[in-house]
């Protein structure tokens, strides 16, 4: 079902019926049965509406084989008229106005279509922005959605006039009512063609040319001066590679720029106070005055960098990986930039030894400053108070899904029983077959266990002691009980209540701390609480909903997001992450402390899942690069035929992880610390390994960002200055400067 864009069984159904609506009107329409051509029509009219909403992948992929919404209208139009033929109903004069009517529905359709295509391509702009002010280029509102958008279903109005006149048709003999539905749906697309002839007008005289806008942005940026630039060009699949560093650079003390080359990333980057500017021609960018800019960083390296590598008056800086061990993060196109940024030291020794022309003085070492949110164990804060919940397990695999079927089964049937948090990276499972299947195997074990944990729940509450489920929810219980009195008055505080980590029952910040046994059952006021974070939840993510609509309208193209987006909205992006954190919380203080979760989309984040867990399972990659900055225990599957002195070897963040072979075997090594901490003998290990990986701890990254970007910016001042002293004209005869 995947494979069609089929994401359900009822889209798979519908499909079906729908190809069975399509040969029923063909059989129907040459043996002229009009009533069951009326039946099948009005049902292949229900199963088109069903597949617009719940396979939507199926449409687009039907679209690209020619075999679209427009071409089955037309081959379901052509069936009409060949069934009145057939019936002699309408006679020869009726037959040639359905003809002609016919045809003008479908002319309508084919001009419709090429309008707004017109208009969709003049209304495209040079450049898009996001928090830069161009609103004198006097850009005007594109069409309303009702006229230019869902040709699908607006083909099934039309459809479905045509069927109920047919319908009229057969039952009263009458060819008239036939003729009208034809006259209604013809005159209908009609109408909505010359709708859009205006707003086709207006883009094509009021909207600026590219001279236009390319001159408002150089205005722009000559006013604010940008210093810095983060620049990025790749897939919208991508986008997560400069996402993670708009925090970074919006926290930088002077002006900035995001540069972004496809427009398809302005829709996908989250929120940001930065301001971003999106030019997909080469030519635009090359025209546009960056003289004022000092450092542009890249955090991926693309072919499309060299349009902004080729200006001399920049220090050029490539954001390298993280610190999964991957060899190809070492690239020799590396040493066209001025520098490379990694975490720590074994970045650092990464690129040295692999001799791709990177010198080592421009290896600069900032940490990761994304991280620098992160709860760390045992940093200080005092113990936790009452008994946690049971140990969380956290398996977060990048690849080979099938290697991790027998460690969610060990996990499940632990003696000591744990809380599984599954979260696989988002592409894997859907790479390839094996991986999907092996994903759906994973899920359906973790909701078995659910199933047989929510029974054994209910019998602890019925009998109060001798299960799991009774420890777990009894220490939820003393948890929730010694925190009342915050809960009862954020609960009283109402929907507008921001539930604070300590009223939720959020996991103490000790990740250390010893999981106890516990022996009371749920409480009631435990119950209510737990319910009160569900509905608080469901309420956020309307909040968040209707807040993301705001931010992202629905109702605006590019060019009116340009215009309109002038500037950044602080309350708004506050809001926005206020809510974002408040629903985390709610939904971690709403699940029962024993409830295993599968975790498939963007929402819990992988952060927050790192706070929950006290454990991770996972493959040498960027994920276990990140959680080694809480210094909580984690895993490392080592692959078959791999011994496990080779496998330390090959991966650094392998010297404090506790290996896990082939058929999860090794599963009690990492388990038992997490019962008594006194027996993890990593801990160590795991601090050496994270100052070699990500840094020292002090002073934090994001200082160490800020003054790499500090102190390379000064050296481009001076290159700068060099050059235009190099550049300079002999006195008397006028003088030009790169910087302008």
């Amino acid at each position: 079902m995947n494979r069609l864009g089929i994401e359900s069984p009822r889209g798979l159904v519908a499909f079906a019926a729908l190809t069975g609506c399509l040969v029923t009107m063909a059989v129907a329409a040459l043996t002229g049965a009009g009533g069951v051509f009326a039946a099948a029509g009005l049902a292949g009219c229900g199963c088109e509406l069903l597949l617009h909403r719940t396979a939507p992948g199926l449409m687009t992929r039907l679209g690209r084989l020619h075999m679209g919404a427009t071409s089955r209208f037309e081959f379901r139009c052509v069936l009409l008229l060949l069934l009145l033929g057939r019936l002699h109903v309408t006679g020869p004069i009726g037959l040639a106005a359905a003809m002609t009517l016919v045809l003008c529905l479908l002319a309508g359709q084919a001009l419709h279509a090429a309008l707004t295509t017109l208009i969709r391509r003049r209304r495209a702009l040079a450049v898009a922005a996001r928090n830069i002010d161009l609103r004198r280029l006097d850009i005007s509102d594109r069409p309303p959605r009702r006229l230019t958008e869902w040709p699908g279903q607006r083909i099934l109005v039309y459809e479905l006039s045509a069927l109920l006149g047919l319908t009229a048709s057969l039952t009263t003999g009458d060819a008239r009512w036939v003729v009208a539905a034809l006259t209604l749906a013809a005159g209908s697309s009609l109408i909505t063609v010359v709708a859009l002839v205006p707003y086709l007008v207006r883009a094509t005289r009021r909207l600026p040319g590219a001279a236009e806008v390319l001159a408002e942005v150089d205005a722009w940026l000559i006013r604010h001066r940008p210093r810095t630039v983060l620049y990025f060009s790749g897939p919208r699949e991508r986008a997560d590679q400069v996402t993670r560093w708009l925090g970074p650079v919006a926290a930088l003390h002077t002006p900035s720029l995001v540069i972004l080359r496809e427009r398809e990333l302005l829709e996908a980057l989250e929120p940001t106070p930065l301001p971003v500017l999106c030019v997909p021609s080469a030519a635009h960018l090359s025209q546009l005055d960056l003289s004022g800019v000092r450092v542009a960083l890249y955090p991926a390296n693309t072919g499309r960098n060299i349009h902004l590598l080729r200006i001399p008056t920049m220090q050029h800086v490539f954001l390298a990986p993280g610190d999964g061990d991957e060899t190809a993060a070492v690239d020799p196109y590396s040493k066209v930039y001025d520098q490379v940024w990694v975490a720590g030291e074994a970045g650092r020794r990464r690129y040295v030894q692999a001799a791709v022309g990177v010198e080592e003085a421009d290896i600069v070492e900032i940490g990761r400053p994304q991280l620098d949110g992160l709860r760390v164990a045992g940093a200080g804060h005092a113990p936790a108070s009452t008994p946690t919940p049971l140990p969380t397990v956290l398996y977060a695999p990048t690849r080979d899904l099938a290697a991790g079927e027998p460690i969610v089964r060990a996990l499940l049937e632990s003696e000591r029983p744990v809380r599984v948090l599954y979260r696989p990276h988002p592409p894997t499972g859907h790479r390839s077959p094996e991986d999907h299947a092996a994903h759906r195997r994973i899920v359906a074990l973790i909701q078995a266990a659910n199933e047989r944990r929510a029974a054994e729940a209910l019998a602890a509450n019925a009998v109060g002691k001798g299960t799991f489920a009774a420890e777990a929810l009894g220490a939820d219980a003393l948890a929730a009980e010694a925190l009342g009195a915050d809960a009862l008055a954020a609960e009283a505080l109402g929907a507008d209540a921001v539930v604070t980590p300590d009223a939720i029952g959020e996991e103490p910040d000790d990740a250390q701390a010893p999981h106890t046994d516990a022996t009371h059952t749920d409480t009631p006021h435990t119950e209510a609480l737990r319910t009160e974070a569900a509905r608080h939840r469901a309420e956020l993510t309307k909040r968040i909903a209707a807040l993301d609509a705001r931010l992202r309208r629905a109702d605006a193209d590019e060019a009116m997001l340009t215009r309109d987006r002038a500037a950044p909205d602080p309350a708004l992006l506050t809001e926005a992450e206020g809510l974002r954190r408040e629903w985390h919380q709610a939904h971690w203080a709403a699940s029962p402390p024993w409830l295993h979760q599968v975790i498939e989309g963007d929402t819990p984040t992988l952060h927050s899942c790192f706070d929950q867990a006290d454990v991770l399972i996972g493959d040498p990659s960027d994920v276990v690069g990140d959680f080694l900055a809480t210094l909580k225990p984690y895993a490392l599957t080592v692959p078959a035929g791999v011994g496990e002195e080779e496998f330390r070897r090959q991966n650094v963040m392998a010297r404090a992880a506790y290996p896990l072979g082939p058929g999860a075997s090794g599963m009690q090594n990492l388990l038992r610390p997490l019962f008594d901490p006194s027996l993890d003998e990593l801990r160590t290990a795991r601090r050496e390994v994270k100052e070699l990986l990500l840094g020292p701890a002090t002073p934090p990254s994001i200082q160490r960002f800020t003054d790499a970007v500090d102190a390379l910016a000064e050296k481009g001042e001076a290159v700068v200055r060099l050059r235009d002293l190099h550049t300079a004209s002999p006195p008397g005869t006028g003088r030009w400067s790169i910087t302008r």
